[in-house]
């Protein structure tokens, strides 16, 4: 196995998932920290918008985050 294809697969595998499953899972990340932080610079400008769209998607991330990696280490043996 070639160092490029470990390298690819380590970190993956040390969350549990394929090198795609670990796409899927940080394009969904990015995606939803892009659309939080276009809200948090909208909201400074206009302070009466998007109030607790910024904290809300932090939380919802921070929690998926801790989520996958429980399920990920019950999981291994």
């Amino acid at each position: 196995m070639s160092k490029l294809f470990q390298l690819f697969r380590a970190h993956p595998a040390s969350v549990g998932e394929n090198y795609f499953q670990h796409m899927a899972t940080s394009f969904s990340f990015g995606s939803s920290m892009l659309l939080a932080s276009l809200a948090a610079l909208i909201h400074g400008i206009f302070p009466f918008l998007f109030v607790k769209t910024g904290s809300t998607a932090i939380s919802r991330l921070y929690d998926r985050m801790v989520a996958n990696r429980v399920r990920a280490a019950s999981r291994r043996p």
